[in-house]
């Protein structure tokens, strides 16, 4: 069987390979998509990305799609529900701040556009690195920073530095696959000016 250069951090597990090889670092413009992403990012916070792989389904289904308009008008008794719900992360926190997620969502997008705001911290355009190890990988940077500021100005929770950059990665924002992956190239070309 012939042997795939793969990003070491996803390990062998079929689904990590699945999502390494068809989703992260490819450029996403969906402002739906985009806030899912965020939103995922923020529950990962102090976990490993691949339990929120093996919970996303059931977080979608929690999460009514990840359709904001919706999540934006839980109430308390909604927020319990979820809470009960052992497919997804039952965190209180990180659920409220999926609903006022929403509501923040639904503010940016009827006033400048999600996609426009999220992708403004890189100046609309791709960050291409060439990195060689997952050691020069940075945790986070001064775009990171940035959006970071910019969520939690906007009312976004759980959207720290480190989050925000792995989402800027996840969604394309950066390409971070290392030089010797098998994806860095395709994913270069996806996100040519």
């Amino acid at each position: 069987m012939e042997h795939i250069e793969r990003c070491g951090w996803c390990g062998s597990d079929p689904l990590y390979l699945a999502y390494h090889d068809t989703e992260w670092g490819v450029p996403e413009h969906d402002p739906r998509a985009l806030w899912e992403k965020l939103i995922l990012d923020g529950f990962q916070a102090g976990l490993s990305w691949i339990t929120i792989l093996r919970k996303r389904d059931f977080f979608r289904e929690e999460f009514e799609g990840f359709d904001p308009q919706r999540i934006a008008l839980w109430d308390e008794a909604r927020v319990k529900r979820a809470l009960q719900n052992p497919g997804i992360i039952r965190h209180r926190g990180k659920i409220e701040a999926t609903v006022r997620g929403a509501r923040a969502f639904l503010d940016i997008e009827s006033t400048e556009g999600f996609t426009p705001f999220i992708w403004g911290f890189t100046d609309g355009q791709v960050i291409r690195n060439r990195w060689t190890t997952l050691a020069e990988v940075p945790a986070q940077t001064a775009q990171s920073q940035a959006m970071s500021k910019g969520l939690k100005k906007r009312g976004f929770g759980f959207c720290g530095p480190v989050i925000c950059y792995a989402f800027m990665q996840a969604v394309g924002m950066v390409n971070d696959h290392v030089t010797t992956c098998h994806r860095h190239g395709p994913v270069s070309r996806l996100s040519a000016p």
